[in-house]
């Protein structure tokens, strides 16, 4: 009699177990983990408590490593070990010892990420994305609803009338949007498969455009100029890669078409968003380049030049959360200085390392025929503006850089993996 794990109830009908594969598990996992990635206000987050679980459940049931991994692995390693060592005579110091603690989490979620673009990579990078979307539209909505709003929701997610979300400060939400901003405007100028019936496209076109609109609404009002730079530009970027790789000219004229009517209606937003009067006053101070606490001996650029020769006569730096007791300023406000600041010569030759390293990987993906070219390609925008952005502020806690950092790695890792597969047939025969 062939077996059955059907049960009955108190009716007599059978009943089937619930079952979970370890793919549900998987997926389920990394989803919460991406989309938790917004929720900074909180600590400890619930991002820090689904990184733990995902990780359990990701080594419980499979999570691959790959050679090409390495260099991400061991410049990171390098670069915390250095902030170790720049924390040693600081004990004593709390907001040092949990700034290294965090640094050191914040690689391995890096090396995690890249773990898991291993297998399963469009399906797993696909649903990455839609964590973050849905992630980055509640964290603008709630910017937005907060900056019109008055009283206890205005302060809880604003901050000096710039919206904050979840996140404690607006220069970190901005950013934030970047990736998925730069997501769905490569889908929207790449347009939707030609087989879709009319209303299955408009049906698309809404997903997107919807989405796209709210976090567009939300990057803006955070009112940060490098934001705004690295939205743009990573953009731009996204369009120039697709129009350079793509060889079908009907395609390279869309790219050209949706792009003209993406600015036309980025344009029509702002001048909505500028009839606003306390919108407008905000942005007028705000668009200026040069603020009172960029310029002078005493701004932040003075700061930086200032500790370059103090730098170079301390191997282990001024210690973590130290820069602004030694050089008399509250931050760096550049990722670079800030390695060697806090991290000391080791760690700020690794962390330079890791920026060469990524660069190589990141070009290579993005600019030569391969198997994940095109997955790569918004990817690979998005932190290449967020390299740049390192240089005018810092950068080296932020959750989603290396979450940016993971795939670029993960795909490049993946891609090799693909290509030796292929080649490994015409190896075999050719002896």
């Amino acid at each position: 009699m062939a077996h059955s794990d059907a049960i009955a109830d108190g009716s007599g009908r059978a009943l089937r177990p619930l079952r979970i594969s370890y793919r549900a598990l998987r997926n389920g996992a990394l989803w919460l983990l991406v989309f938790t990635g917004s929720m900074a206000k909180i600590e400890p987050s619930p991002y820090e408590v689904m990184f733990l679980v995902a990780v359990a459940v990701f080594l419980a049931t499979g999570l691959s490593f790959h050679r090409a991994l390495a260099p991400l692995v061991i410049t990171l390693a390098a670069f915390n070990f250095g902030g170790v060592l720049a924390l040693a005579p600081y004990l004593d110091f709390q907001p040092g010892v949990t700034f290294t603690l965090i640094s050191i989490y914040m690689a391995a979620t890096a090396i995690f990420f890249g773990c898991v673009m291993l297998d399963d990579t469009q399906a797993r990078l696909d649903l990455i994305k839609r964590a973050y979307v849905w992630s980055g539209v509640l964290v603008a909505l709630l910017g937005a609803i907060g900056y019109f709003a008055s009283g206890e929701l205005h302060d809880l997610f604003t901050r000096y009338d710039r919206a904050t979300g979840s996140f404690k400060d607006p220069n970190v939400l901005g950013p934030f949007l970047v990736a998925p901003i730069v997501w769905l405007s490569d889908e929207l100028v790449r347009g939707a498969q030609r087989r879709m019936r009319v209303r299955e496209r408009v049906g698309w076109l809404v997903r997107r455009i919807v989405p796209l609109t709210i976090m567009m609404i939300g990057l803006f009002l955070t009112f940060s100029r490098g934001a705004w730079g690295v939205a743009a530009g990573a953009v731009v970027l996204c369009i120039a890669l697709r129009f350079l790789v793509d060889s079908d000219a009907r395609q390279r004229r869309r790219i050209v078409l949706m792009s003209l009517v993406g600015l036309a209606g980025l344009v029509a937003m702002l001048a909505v968003a500028l009839s606003l009067q306390s919108v407008r006053e905000v942005f007028e101070i705000r668009a200026s380049l040069n603020q009172d606490y960029d310029a002078g001996e005493l701004g932040r650029f003075g700061a930086q030049l200032r500790s370059i020769p103090m730098l170079l006569e301390r191997p282990f730096g001024f210690g973590p959360l130290r820069f602004h007791i030694e050089v008399g300023n509250e931050d760096p406000h550049n990722v670079y200085v800030n390695a060697f600041a806090s991290y000391g010569w080791i760690g700020g030759l690794a962390y330079f390392a890791l920026i060469a390293c990524t660069l190589y990987v990141g070009w290579r993906l993005a600019l030569r025929p391969g198997a994940y070219r095109a997955l790569a390609i918004p990817v690979w925008s998005a932190l290449f503006l967020h390299i740049l952005q390192g240089m005018q502020i810092d950068t080296d806690h932020w959750r989603h850089l290396y979450l940016l950092f993971g795939l670029i790695w993960g795909l490049a890792a993946a891609s090799d993996r693909a290509e030796r597969r292929v080649a490994e047939p015409h190896l075999r025969a050719s002896v």
